[in-house]
């Protein structure tokens, strides 16, 4: 089973470390190689994904990131800024299904901003379409702008598509991690307006005749941003496409009490994977040790079932995090009174021990 380890900038090294930490207390036969990317790639080699860096990833079963960016490098051409790894990796590697679990664990339903009866056994799955829709359509750039009131003025532009195929793979995919559920999927789009995702809501009903035993509802993008504050435990699994689900997801993650707790996997069509937290690289806390590490070690987890399968496996790492957070151990981002507070290292070190 080879892991390709990229912890990336900021806080990734350290949560990295503590993920890794727990992968090697399984002992199991894992092959880990790391390597650069993001702003420490650029720095050492003038790109932020090194061509060594992505043949290491396109060779191994699975890839676990850490996070990319820094302020420092926002000046920084587009094409050479850190975020354009993640981007760089999702398309070579075919990533088209990102799926982002927002579980309300019942030690931290008071670190929600939500009232606890809103949130207590919440278990959300946001399924997102990860290579098409706006962040990938061409063309894409800026002009002078050749018609309308403002003929003649500078304006930029992006191109939202998807075609039949990415929309038919990513709603089966949906529809199969349902019957592993609830048996429930709401599609979210914004037919009434966008042209593209009233070609969703279209296929994505089509596809759901073959799939009689689940039920499907459709809902409006801004409704349902509303409705997972409002009534989040209606949802089971939702699918949408990328610029949505980006960010639902986020919207999600504090549902939950801290993004530090949500993990995420993106996979091909073959199950490789990427498993990365949902949160970025947060300079500000960078090298203090006080970042939250868990949501890495569940993304270890969710690693092992899906692109490693080693189910038995997985399930004792979410089992070890529950046990530690039913101990009181907390670090800042899900602190609250009369809990133990604990930093990086800790908090790895607590469930290795909990292993």
């Amino acid at each position: 089973m080879k892991i390709a380890v990229l912890p990336g900038d900021g806080i990734g090294t350290e949560i990295v470390a503590e993920a890794v930490k727990v992968l090697n207390a399984l002992d199991m036969k894992f092959e880990m190689e790391t390597a650069l990317v993001g702003g420490a790639a650029y720095d050492a080699h003038g790109h932020p994904l090194p061509e060594s860096t992505l043949k290491l990833a396109m060779q191994s079963d699975a890839v676990l990131f850490g996070a990319v960016g820094d302020w420092k490098y926002d000046t920084l051409d587009r094409p050479l800024r850190p975020e354009q790894a993640i981007l760089g990796l999702r398309k070579n590697l075919g990533l088209f299904a990102n799926f982002r679990p927002a579980i309300c664990y019942k030690e931290l339903v008071n670190a929600s901003s939500l009232k606890p009866e809103l949130i207590a056994g919440l278990d959300i799955l946001i399924i997102r379409e990860l290579t098409g829709d706006i962040y990938f359509g061409q063309p894409r750039g800026r002009r002078v702008s050749p018609d309308g009131a403002f003929a003649g003025a500078e304006e930029a532009f992006d191109t939202m598509r998807y075609t039949r195929p990415e929309v038919e793979r990513i709603a089966r995919v949906a529809f199969e991690a349902a019957r592993k559920r609830s048996k429930r999927v709401t599609s979210v789009d914004k037919a009434n307006v966008l042209e593209t995702f009233q070609f969703w809501k279209d296929i994505v009903a089509e596809v759901h005749k073959d799939y009689p035993d689940i039920a499907l509802d459709h809902m409006y993008v801004d409704n349902a941003a509303m409705q997972l504050v409002k009534e989040p435990k209606r949802f089971d699994v939702v699918v949408t496409g990328n610029m949505f689900g980006d960010i639902l997801s986020d919207e999600a993650s504090m549902l939950t009490g801290s993004i530090g707790m949500l993990p995420s996997a993106s996979l091909n069509a073959s199950r490789q994977g990427l498993y990365e937290p949902s949160h970025g690289s947060a300079p500000d806390i960078s090298g203090k040790g006080v970042a939250n590490p868990l949501a890495t070690i569940l993304s270890a987890a969710m690693m092992l079932r899906f692109s490693l399968n080693q189910e038995e496996a997985a399930v004792r790492i979410e089992n070890a995090v529950k046990k530690v957070l039913a101990q009181g151990l907390r670090t800042g981002d899900i602190y609250s009174e009369g809990a133990t507070r604990v930093g990086t290292r800790e908090m790895g070190e607590a469930v290795v021990k909990a292993l």
